[in-house]
C-alpha cells in the first residue's frame, strides 16, 4: 500500500511538472507574459542590478527549499528537488519541440490559459506534499504558519514582485501578468483544498 502511494505521488509530481512546463513555455514564454515569485524576482534582479539569473536562482531556490525542509522535513525537501528537476527536464523537452499549438491571436486568451496551466501544474505538485520551487515552498510555509490560504499567499507574493517589475516593464504587460497570477492562485487554492478535503473525508470514513 505504501509503495503504491509513493508511485502515485511520483506520477502526480511528473504530471504536474509536465503541465507546468508546457504552460510556462507555450503560454508564458511565447507570449512574453512575465511571472511573479522567484522567476519574476530573478528578472527584476537582472534588470535592476545585472545579477545573473542562474546564480541568483540557485541561491534563492535552495534557501527557500531549506526553509521548507525545516518545517516539513527531509521527504518534502527530496521530493521538491525531484519536482524541480522534473520541471527543468520537461521544459527543455517542450523548448526543443517548439510550439505545438495553433497561434493564439488574443493576448487575453493566452493569459487565461497561462494562469490555468500553471495553476493546475503547481496545484498537482503541492498536493503531494512538496514544492515545484522555492516560492512554492515559501507559500506552503506561510500558509502553514498563518491564517492565509495557499492561493492568497501566492497572489500576494506574486503581486508584490510584479508591481516592483513596473520599474522596467510596461504597465500593459504587468496587467496581463496580474490576470495570469490571479487565475493561477485561485486554481492552486481550489486544487489544494479539494484534495485536502477529500483526504479528510476518507480519514473520517475509515474511522467510522
Amino acid at each position: 500500500m505504501a509503495r503504491r502511494q509513493e508511485v502515485e505521488r511520483i506520477l502526480r509530481i511528473v504530471m504536474g511538472s509536465a503541465i507546468l512546463a508546457f504552460g510556462v513555455y507555450n503560454f508564458y514564454y511565447l507570449n512574453n507574459i512575465t511571472e511573479g515569485g522567484v522567476l519574476g524576482l530573478l528578472l527584476l534582479l537582472k534588470n535592476l542590478y545585472n545579477i545573473q539569473p542562474e546564480v541568483a536562482n540557485i541561491i534563492i531556490d535552495l534557501s527557500l527549499l531549506l526553509i521548507g525542509y525545516k518545517y516539513f522535513g527531509k521527504k518534502f525537501f527530496m521530493y521538491s528537488i525531484f519536482a524541480s528537476l522534473s520541471f527543468s527536464v520537461l521544459y527543455d523537452i517542450f523548448e526543443n519541440i517548439g510550439p505545438i499549438l495553433p497561434s493564439i491571436n488574443s493576448m487575453l486568451i493566452s493569459t487565461i490559459l497561462a494562469g490555468i496551466s500553471v495553476g493546475v501544474g503547481v496545484g498537482l505538485i503541492v498536493t503531494t506534499g512538496c514544492a515545484a520551487g522555492g516560492d512554492d515552498a515559501l507559500a506552503l510555509v506561510i500558509s502553514k504558519t498563518t491564517s492565509l490560504n495557499i492561493g492568497r499567499v501566492y497572489m500576494l507574493g506574486d503581486c508584490v514582485i510584479l508591481l516592483l517589475s513596473l520599474s522596467y516593464m510596461s504597465i500593459d504587460k504587468i496587467l496581463y501578468s496580474l490576470v495570469a497570477v490571479a487565475i493561477s492562485g485561485n486554481v492552486i487554492d481550489y486544487i489544494y483544498n479539494h484534495v485536502k478535503t477529500s483526504k479528510s473525508n476518507i480519514m473520517i470514513k475509515s474511522e467510522l
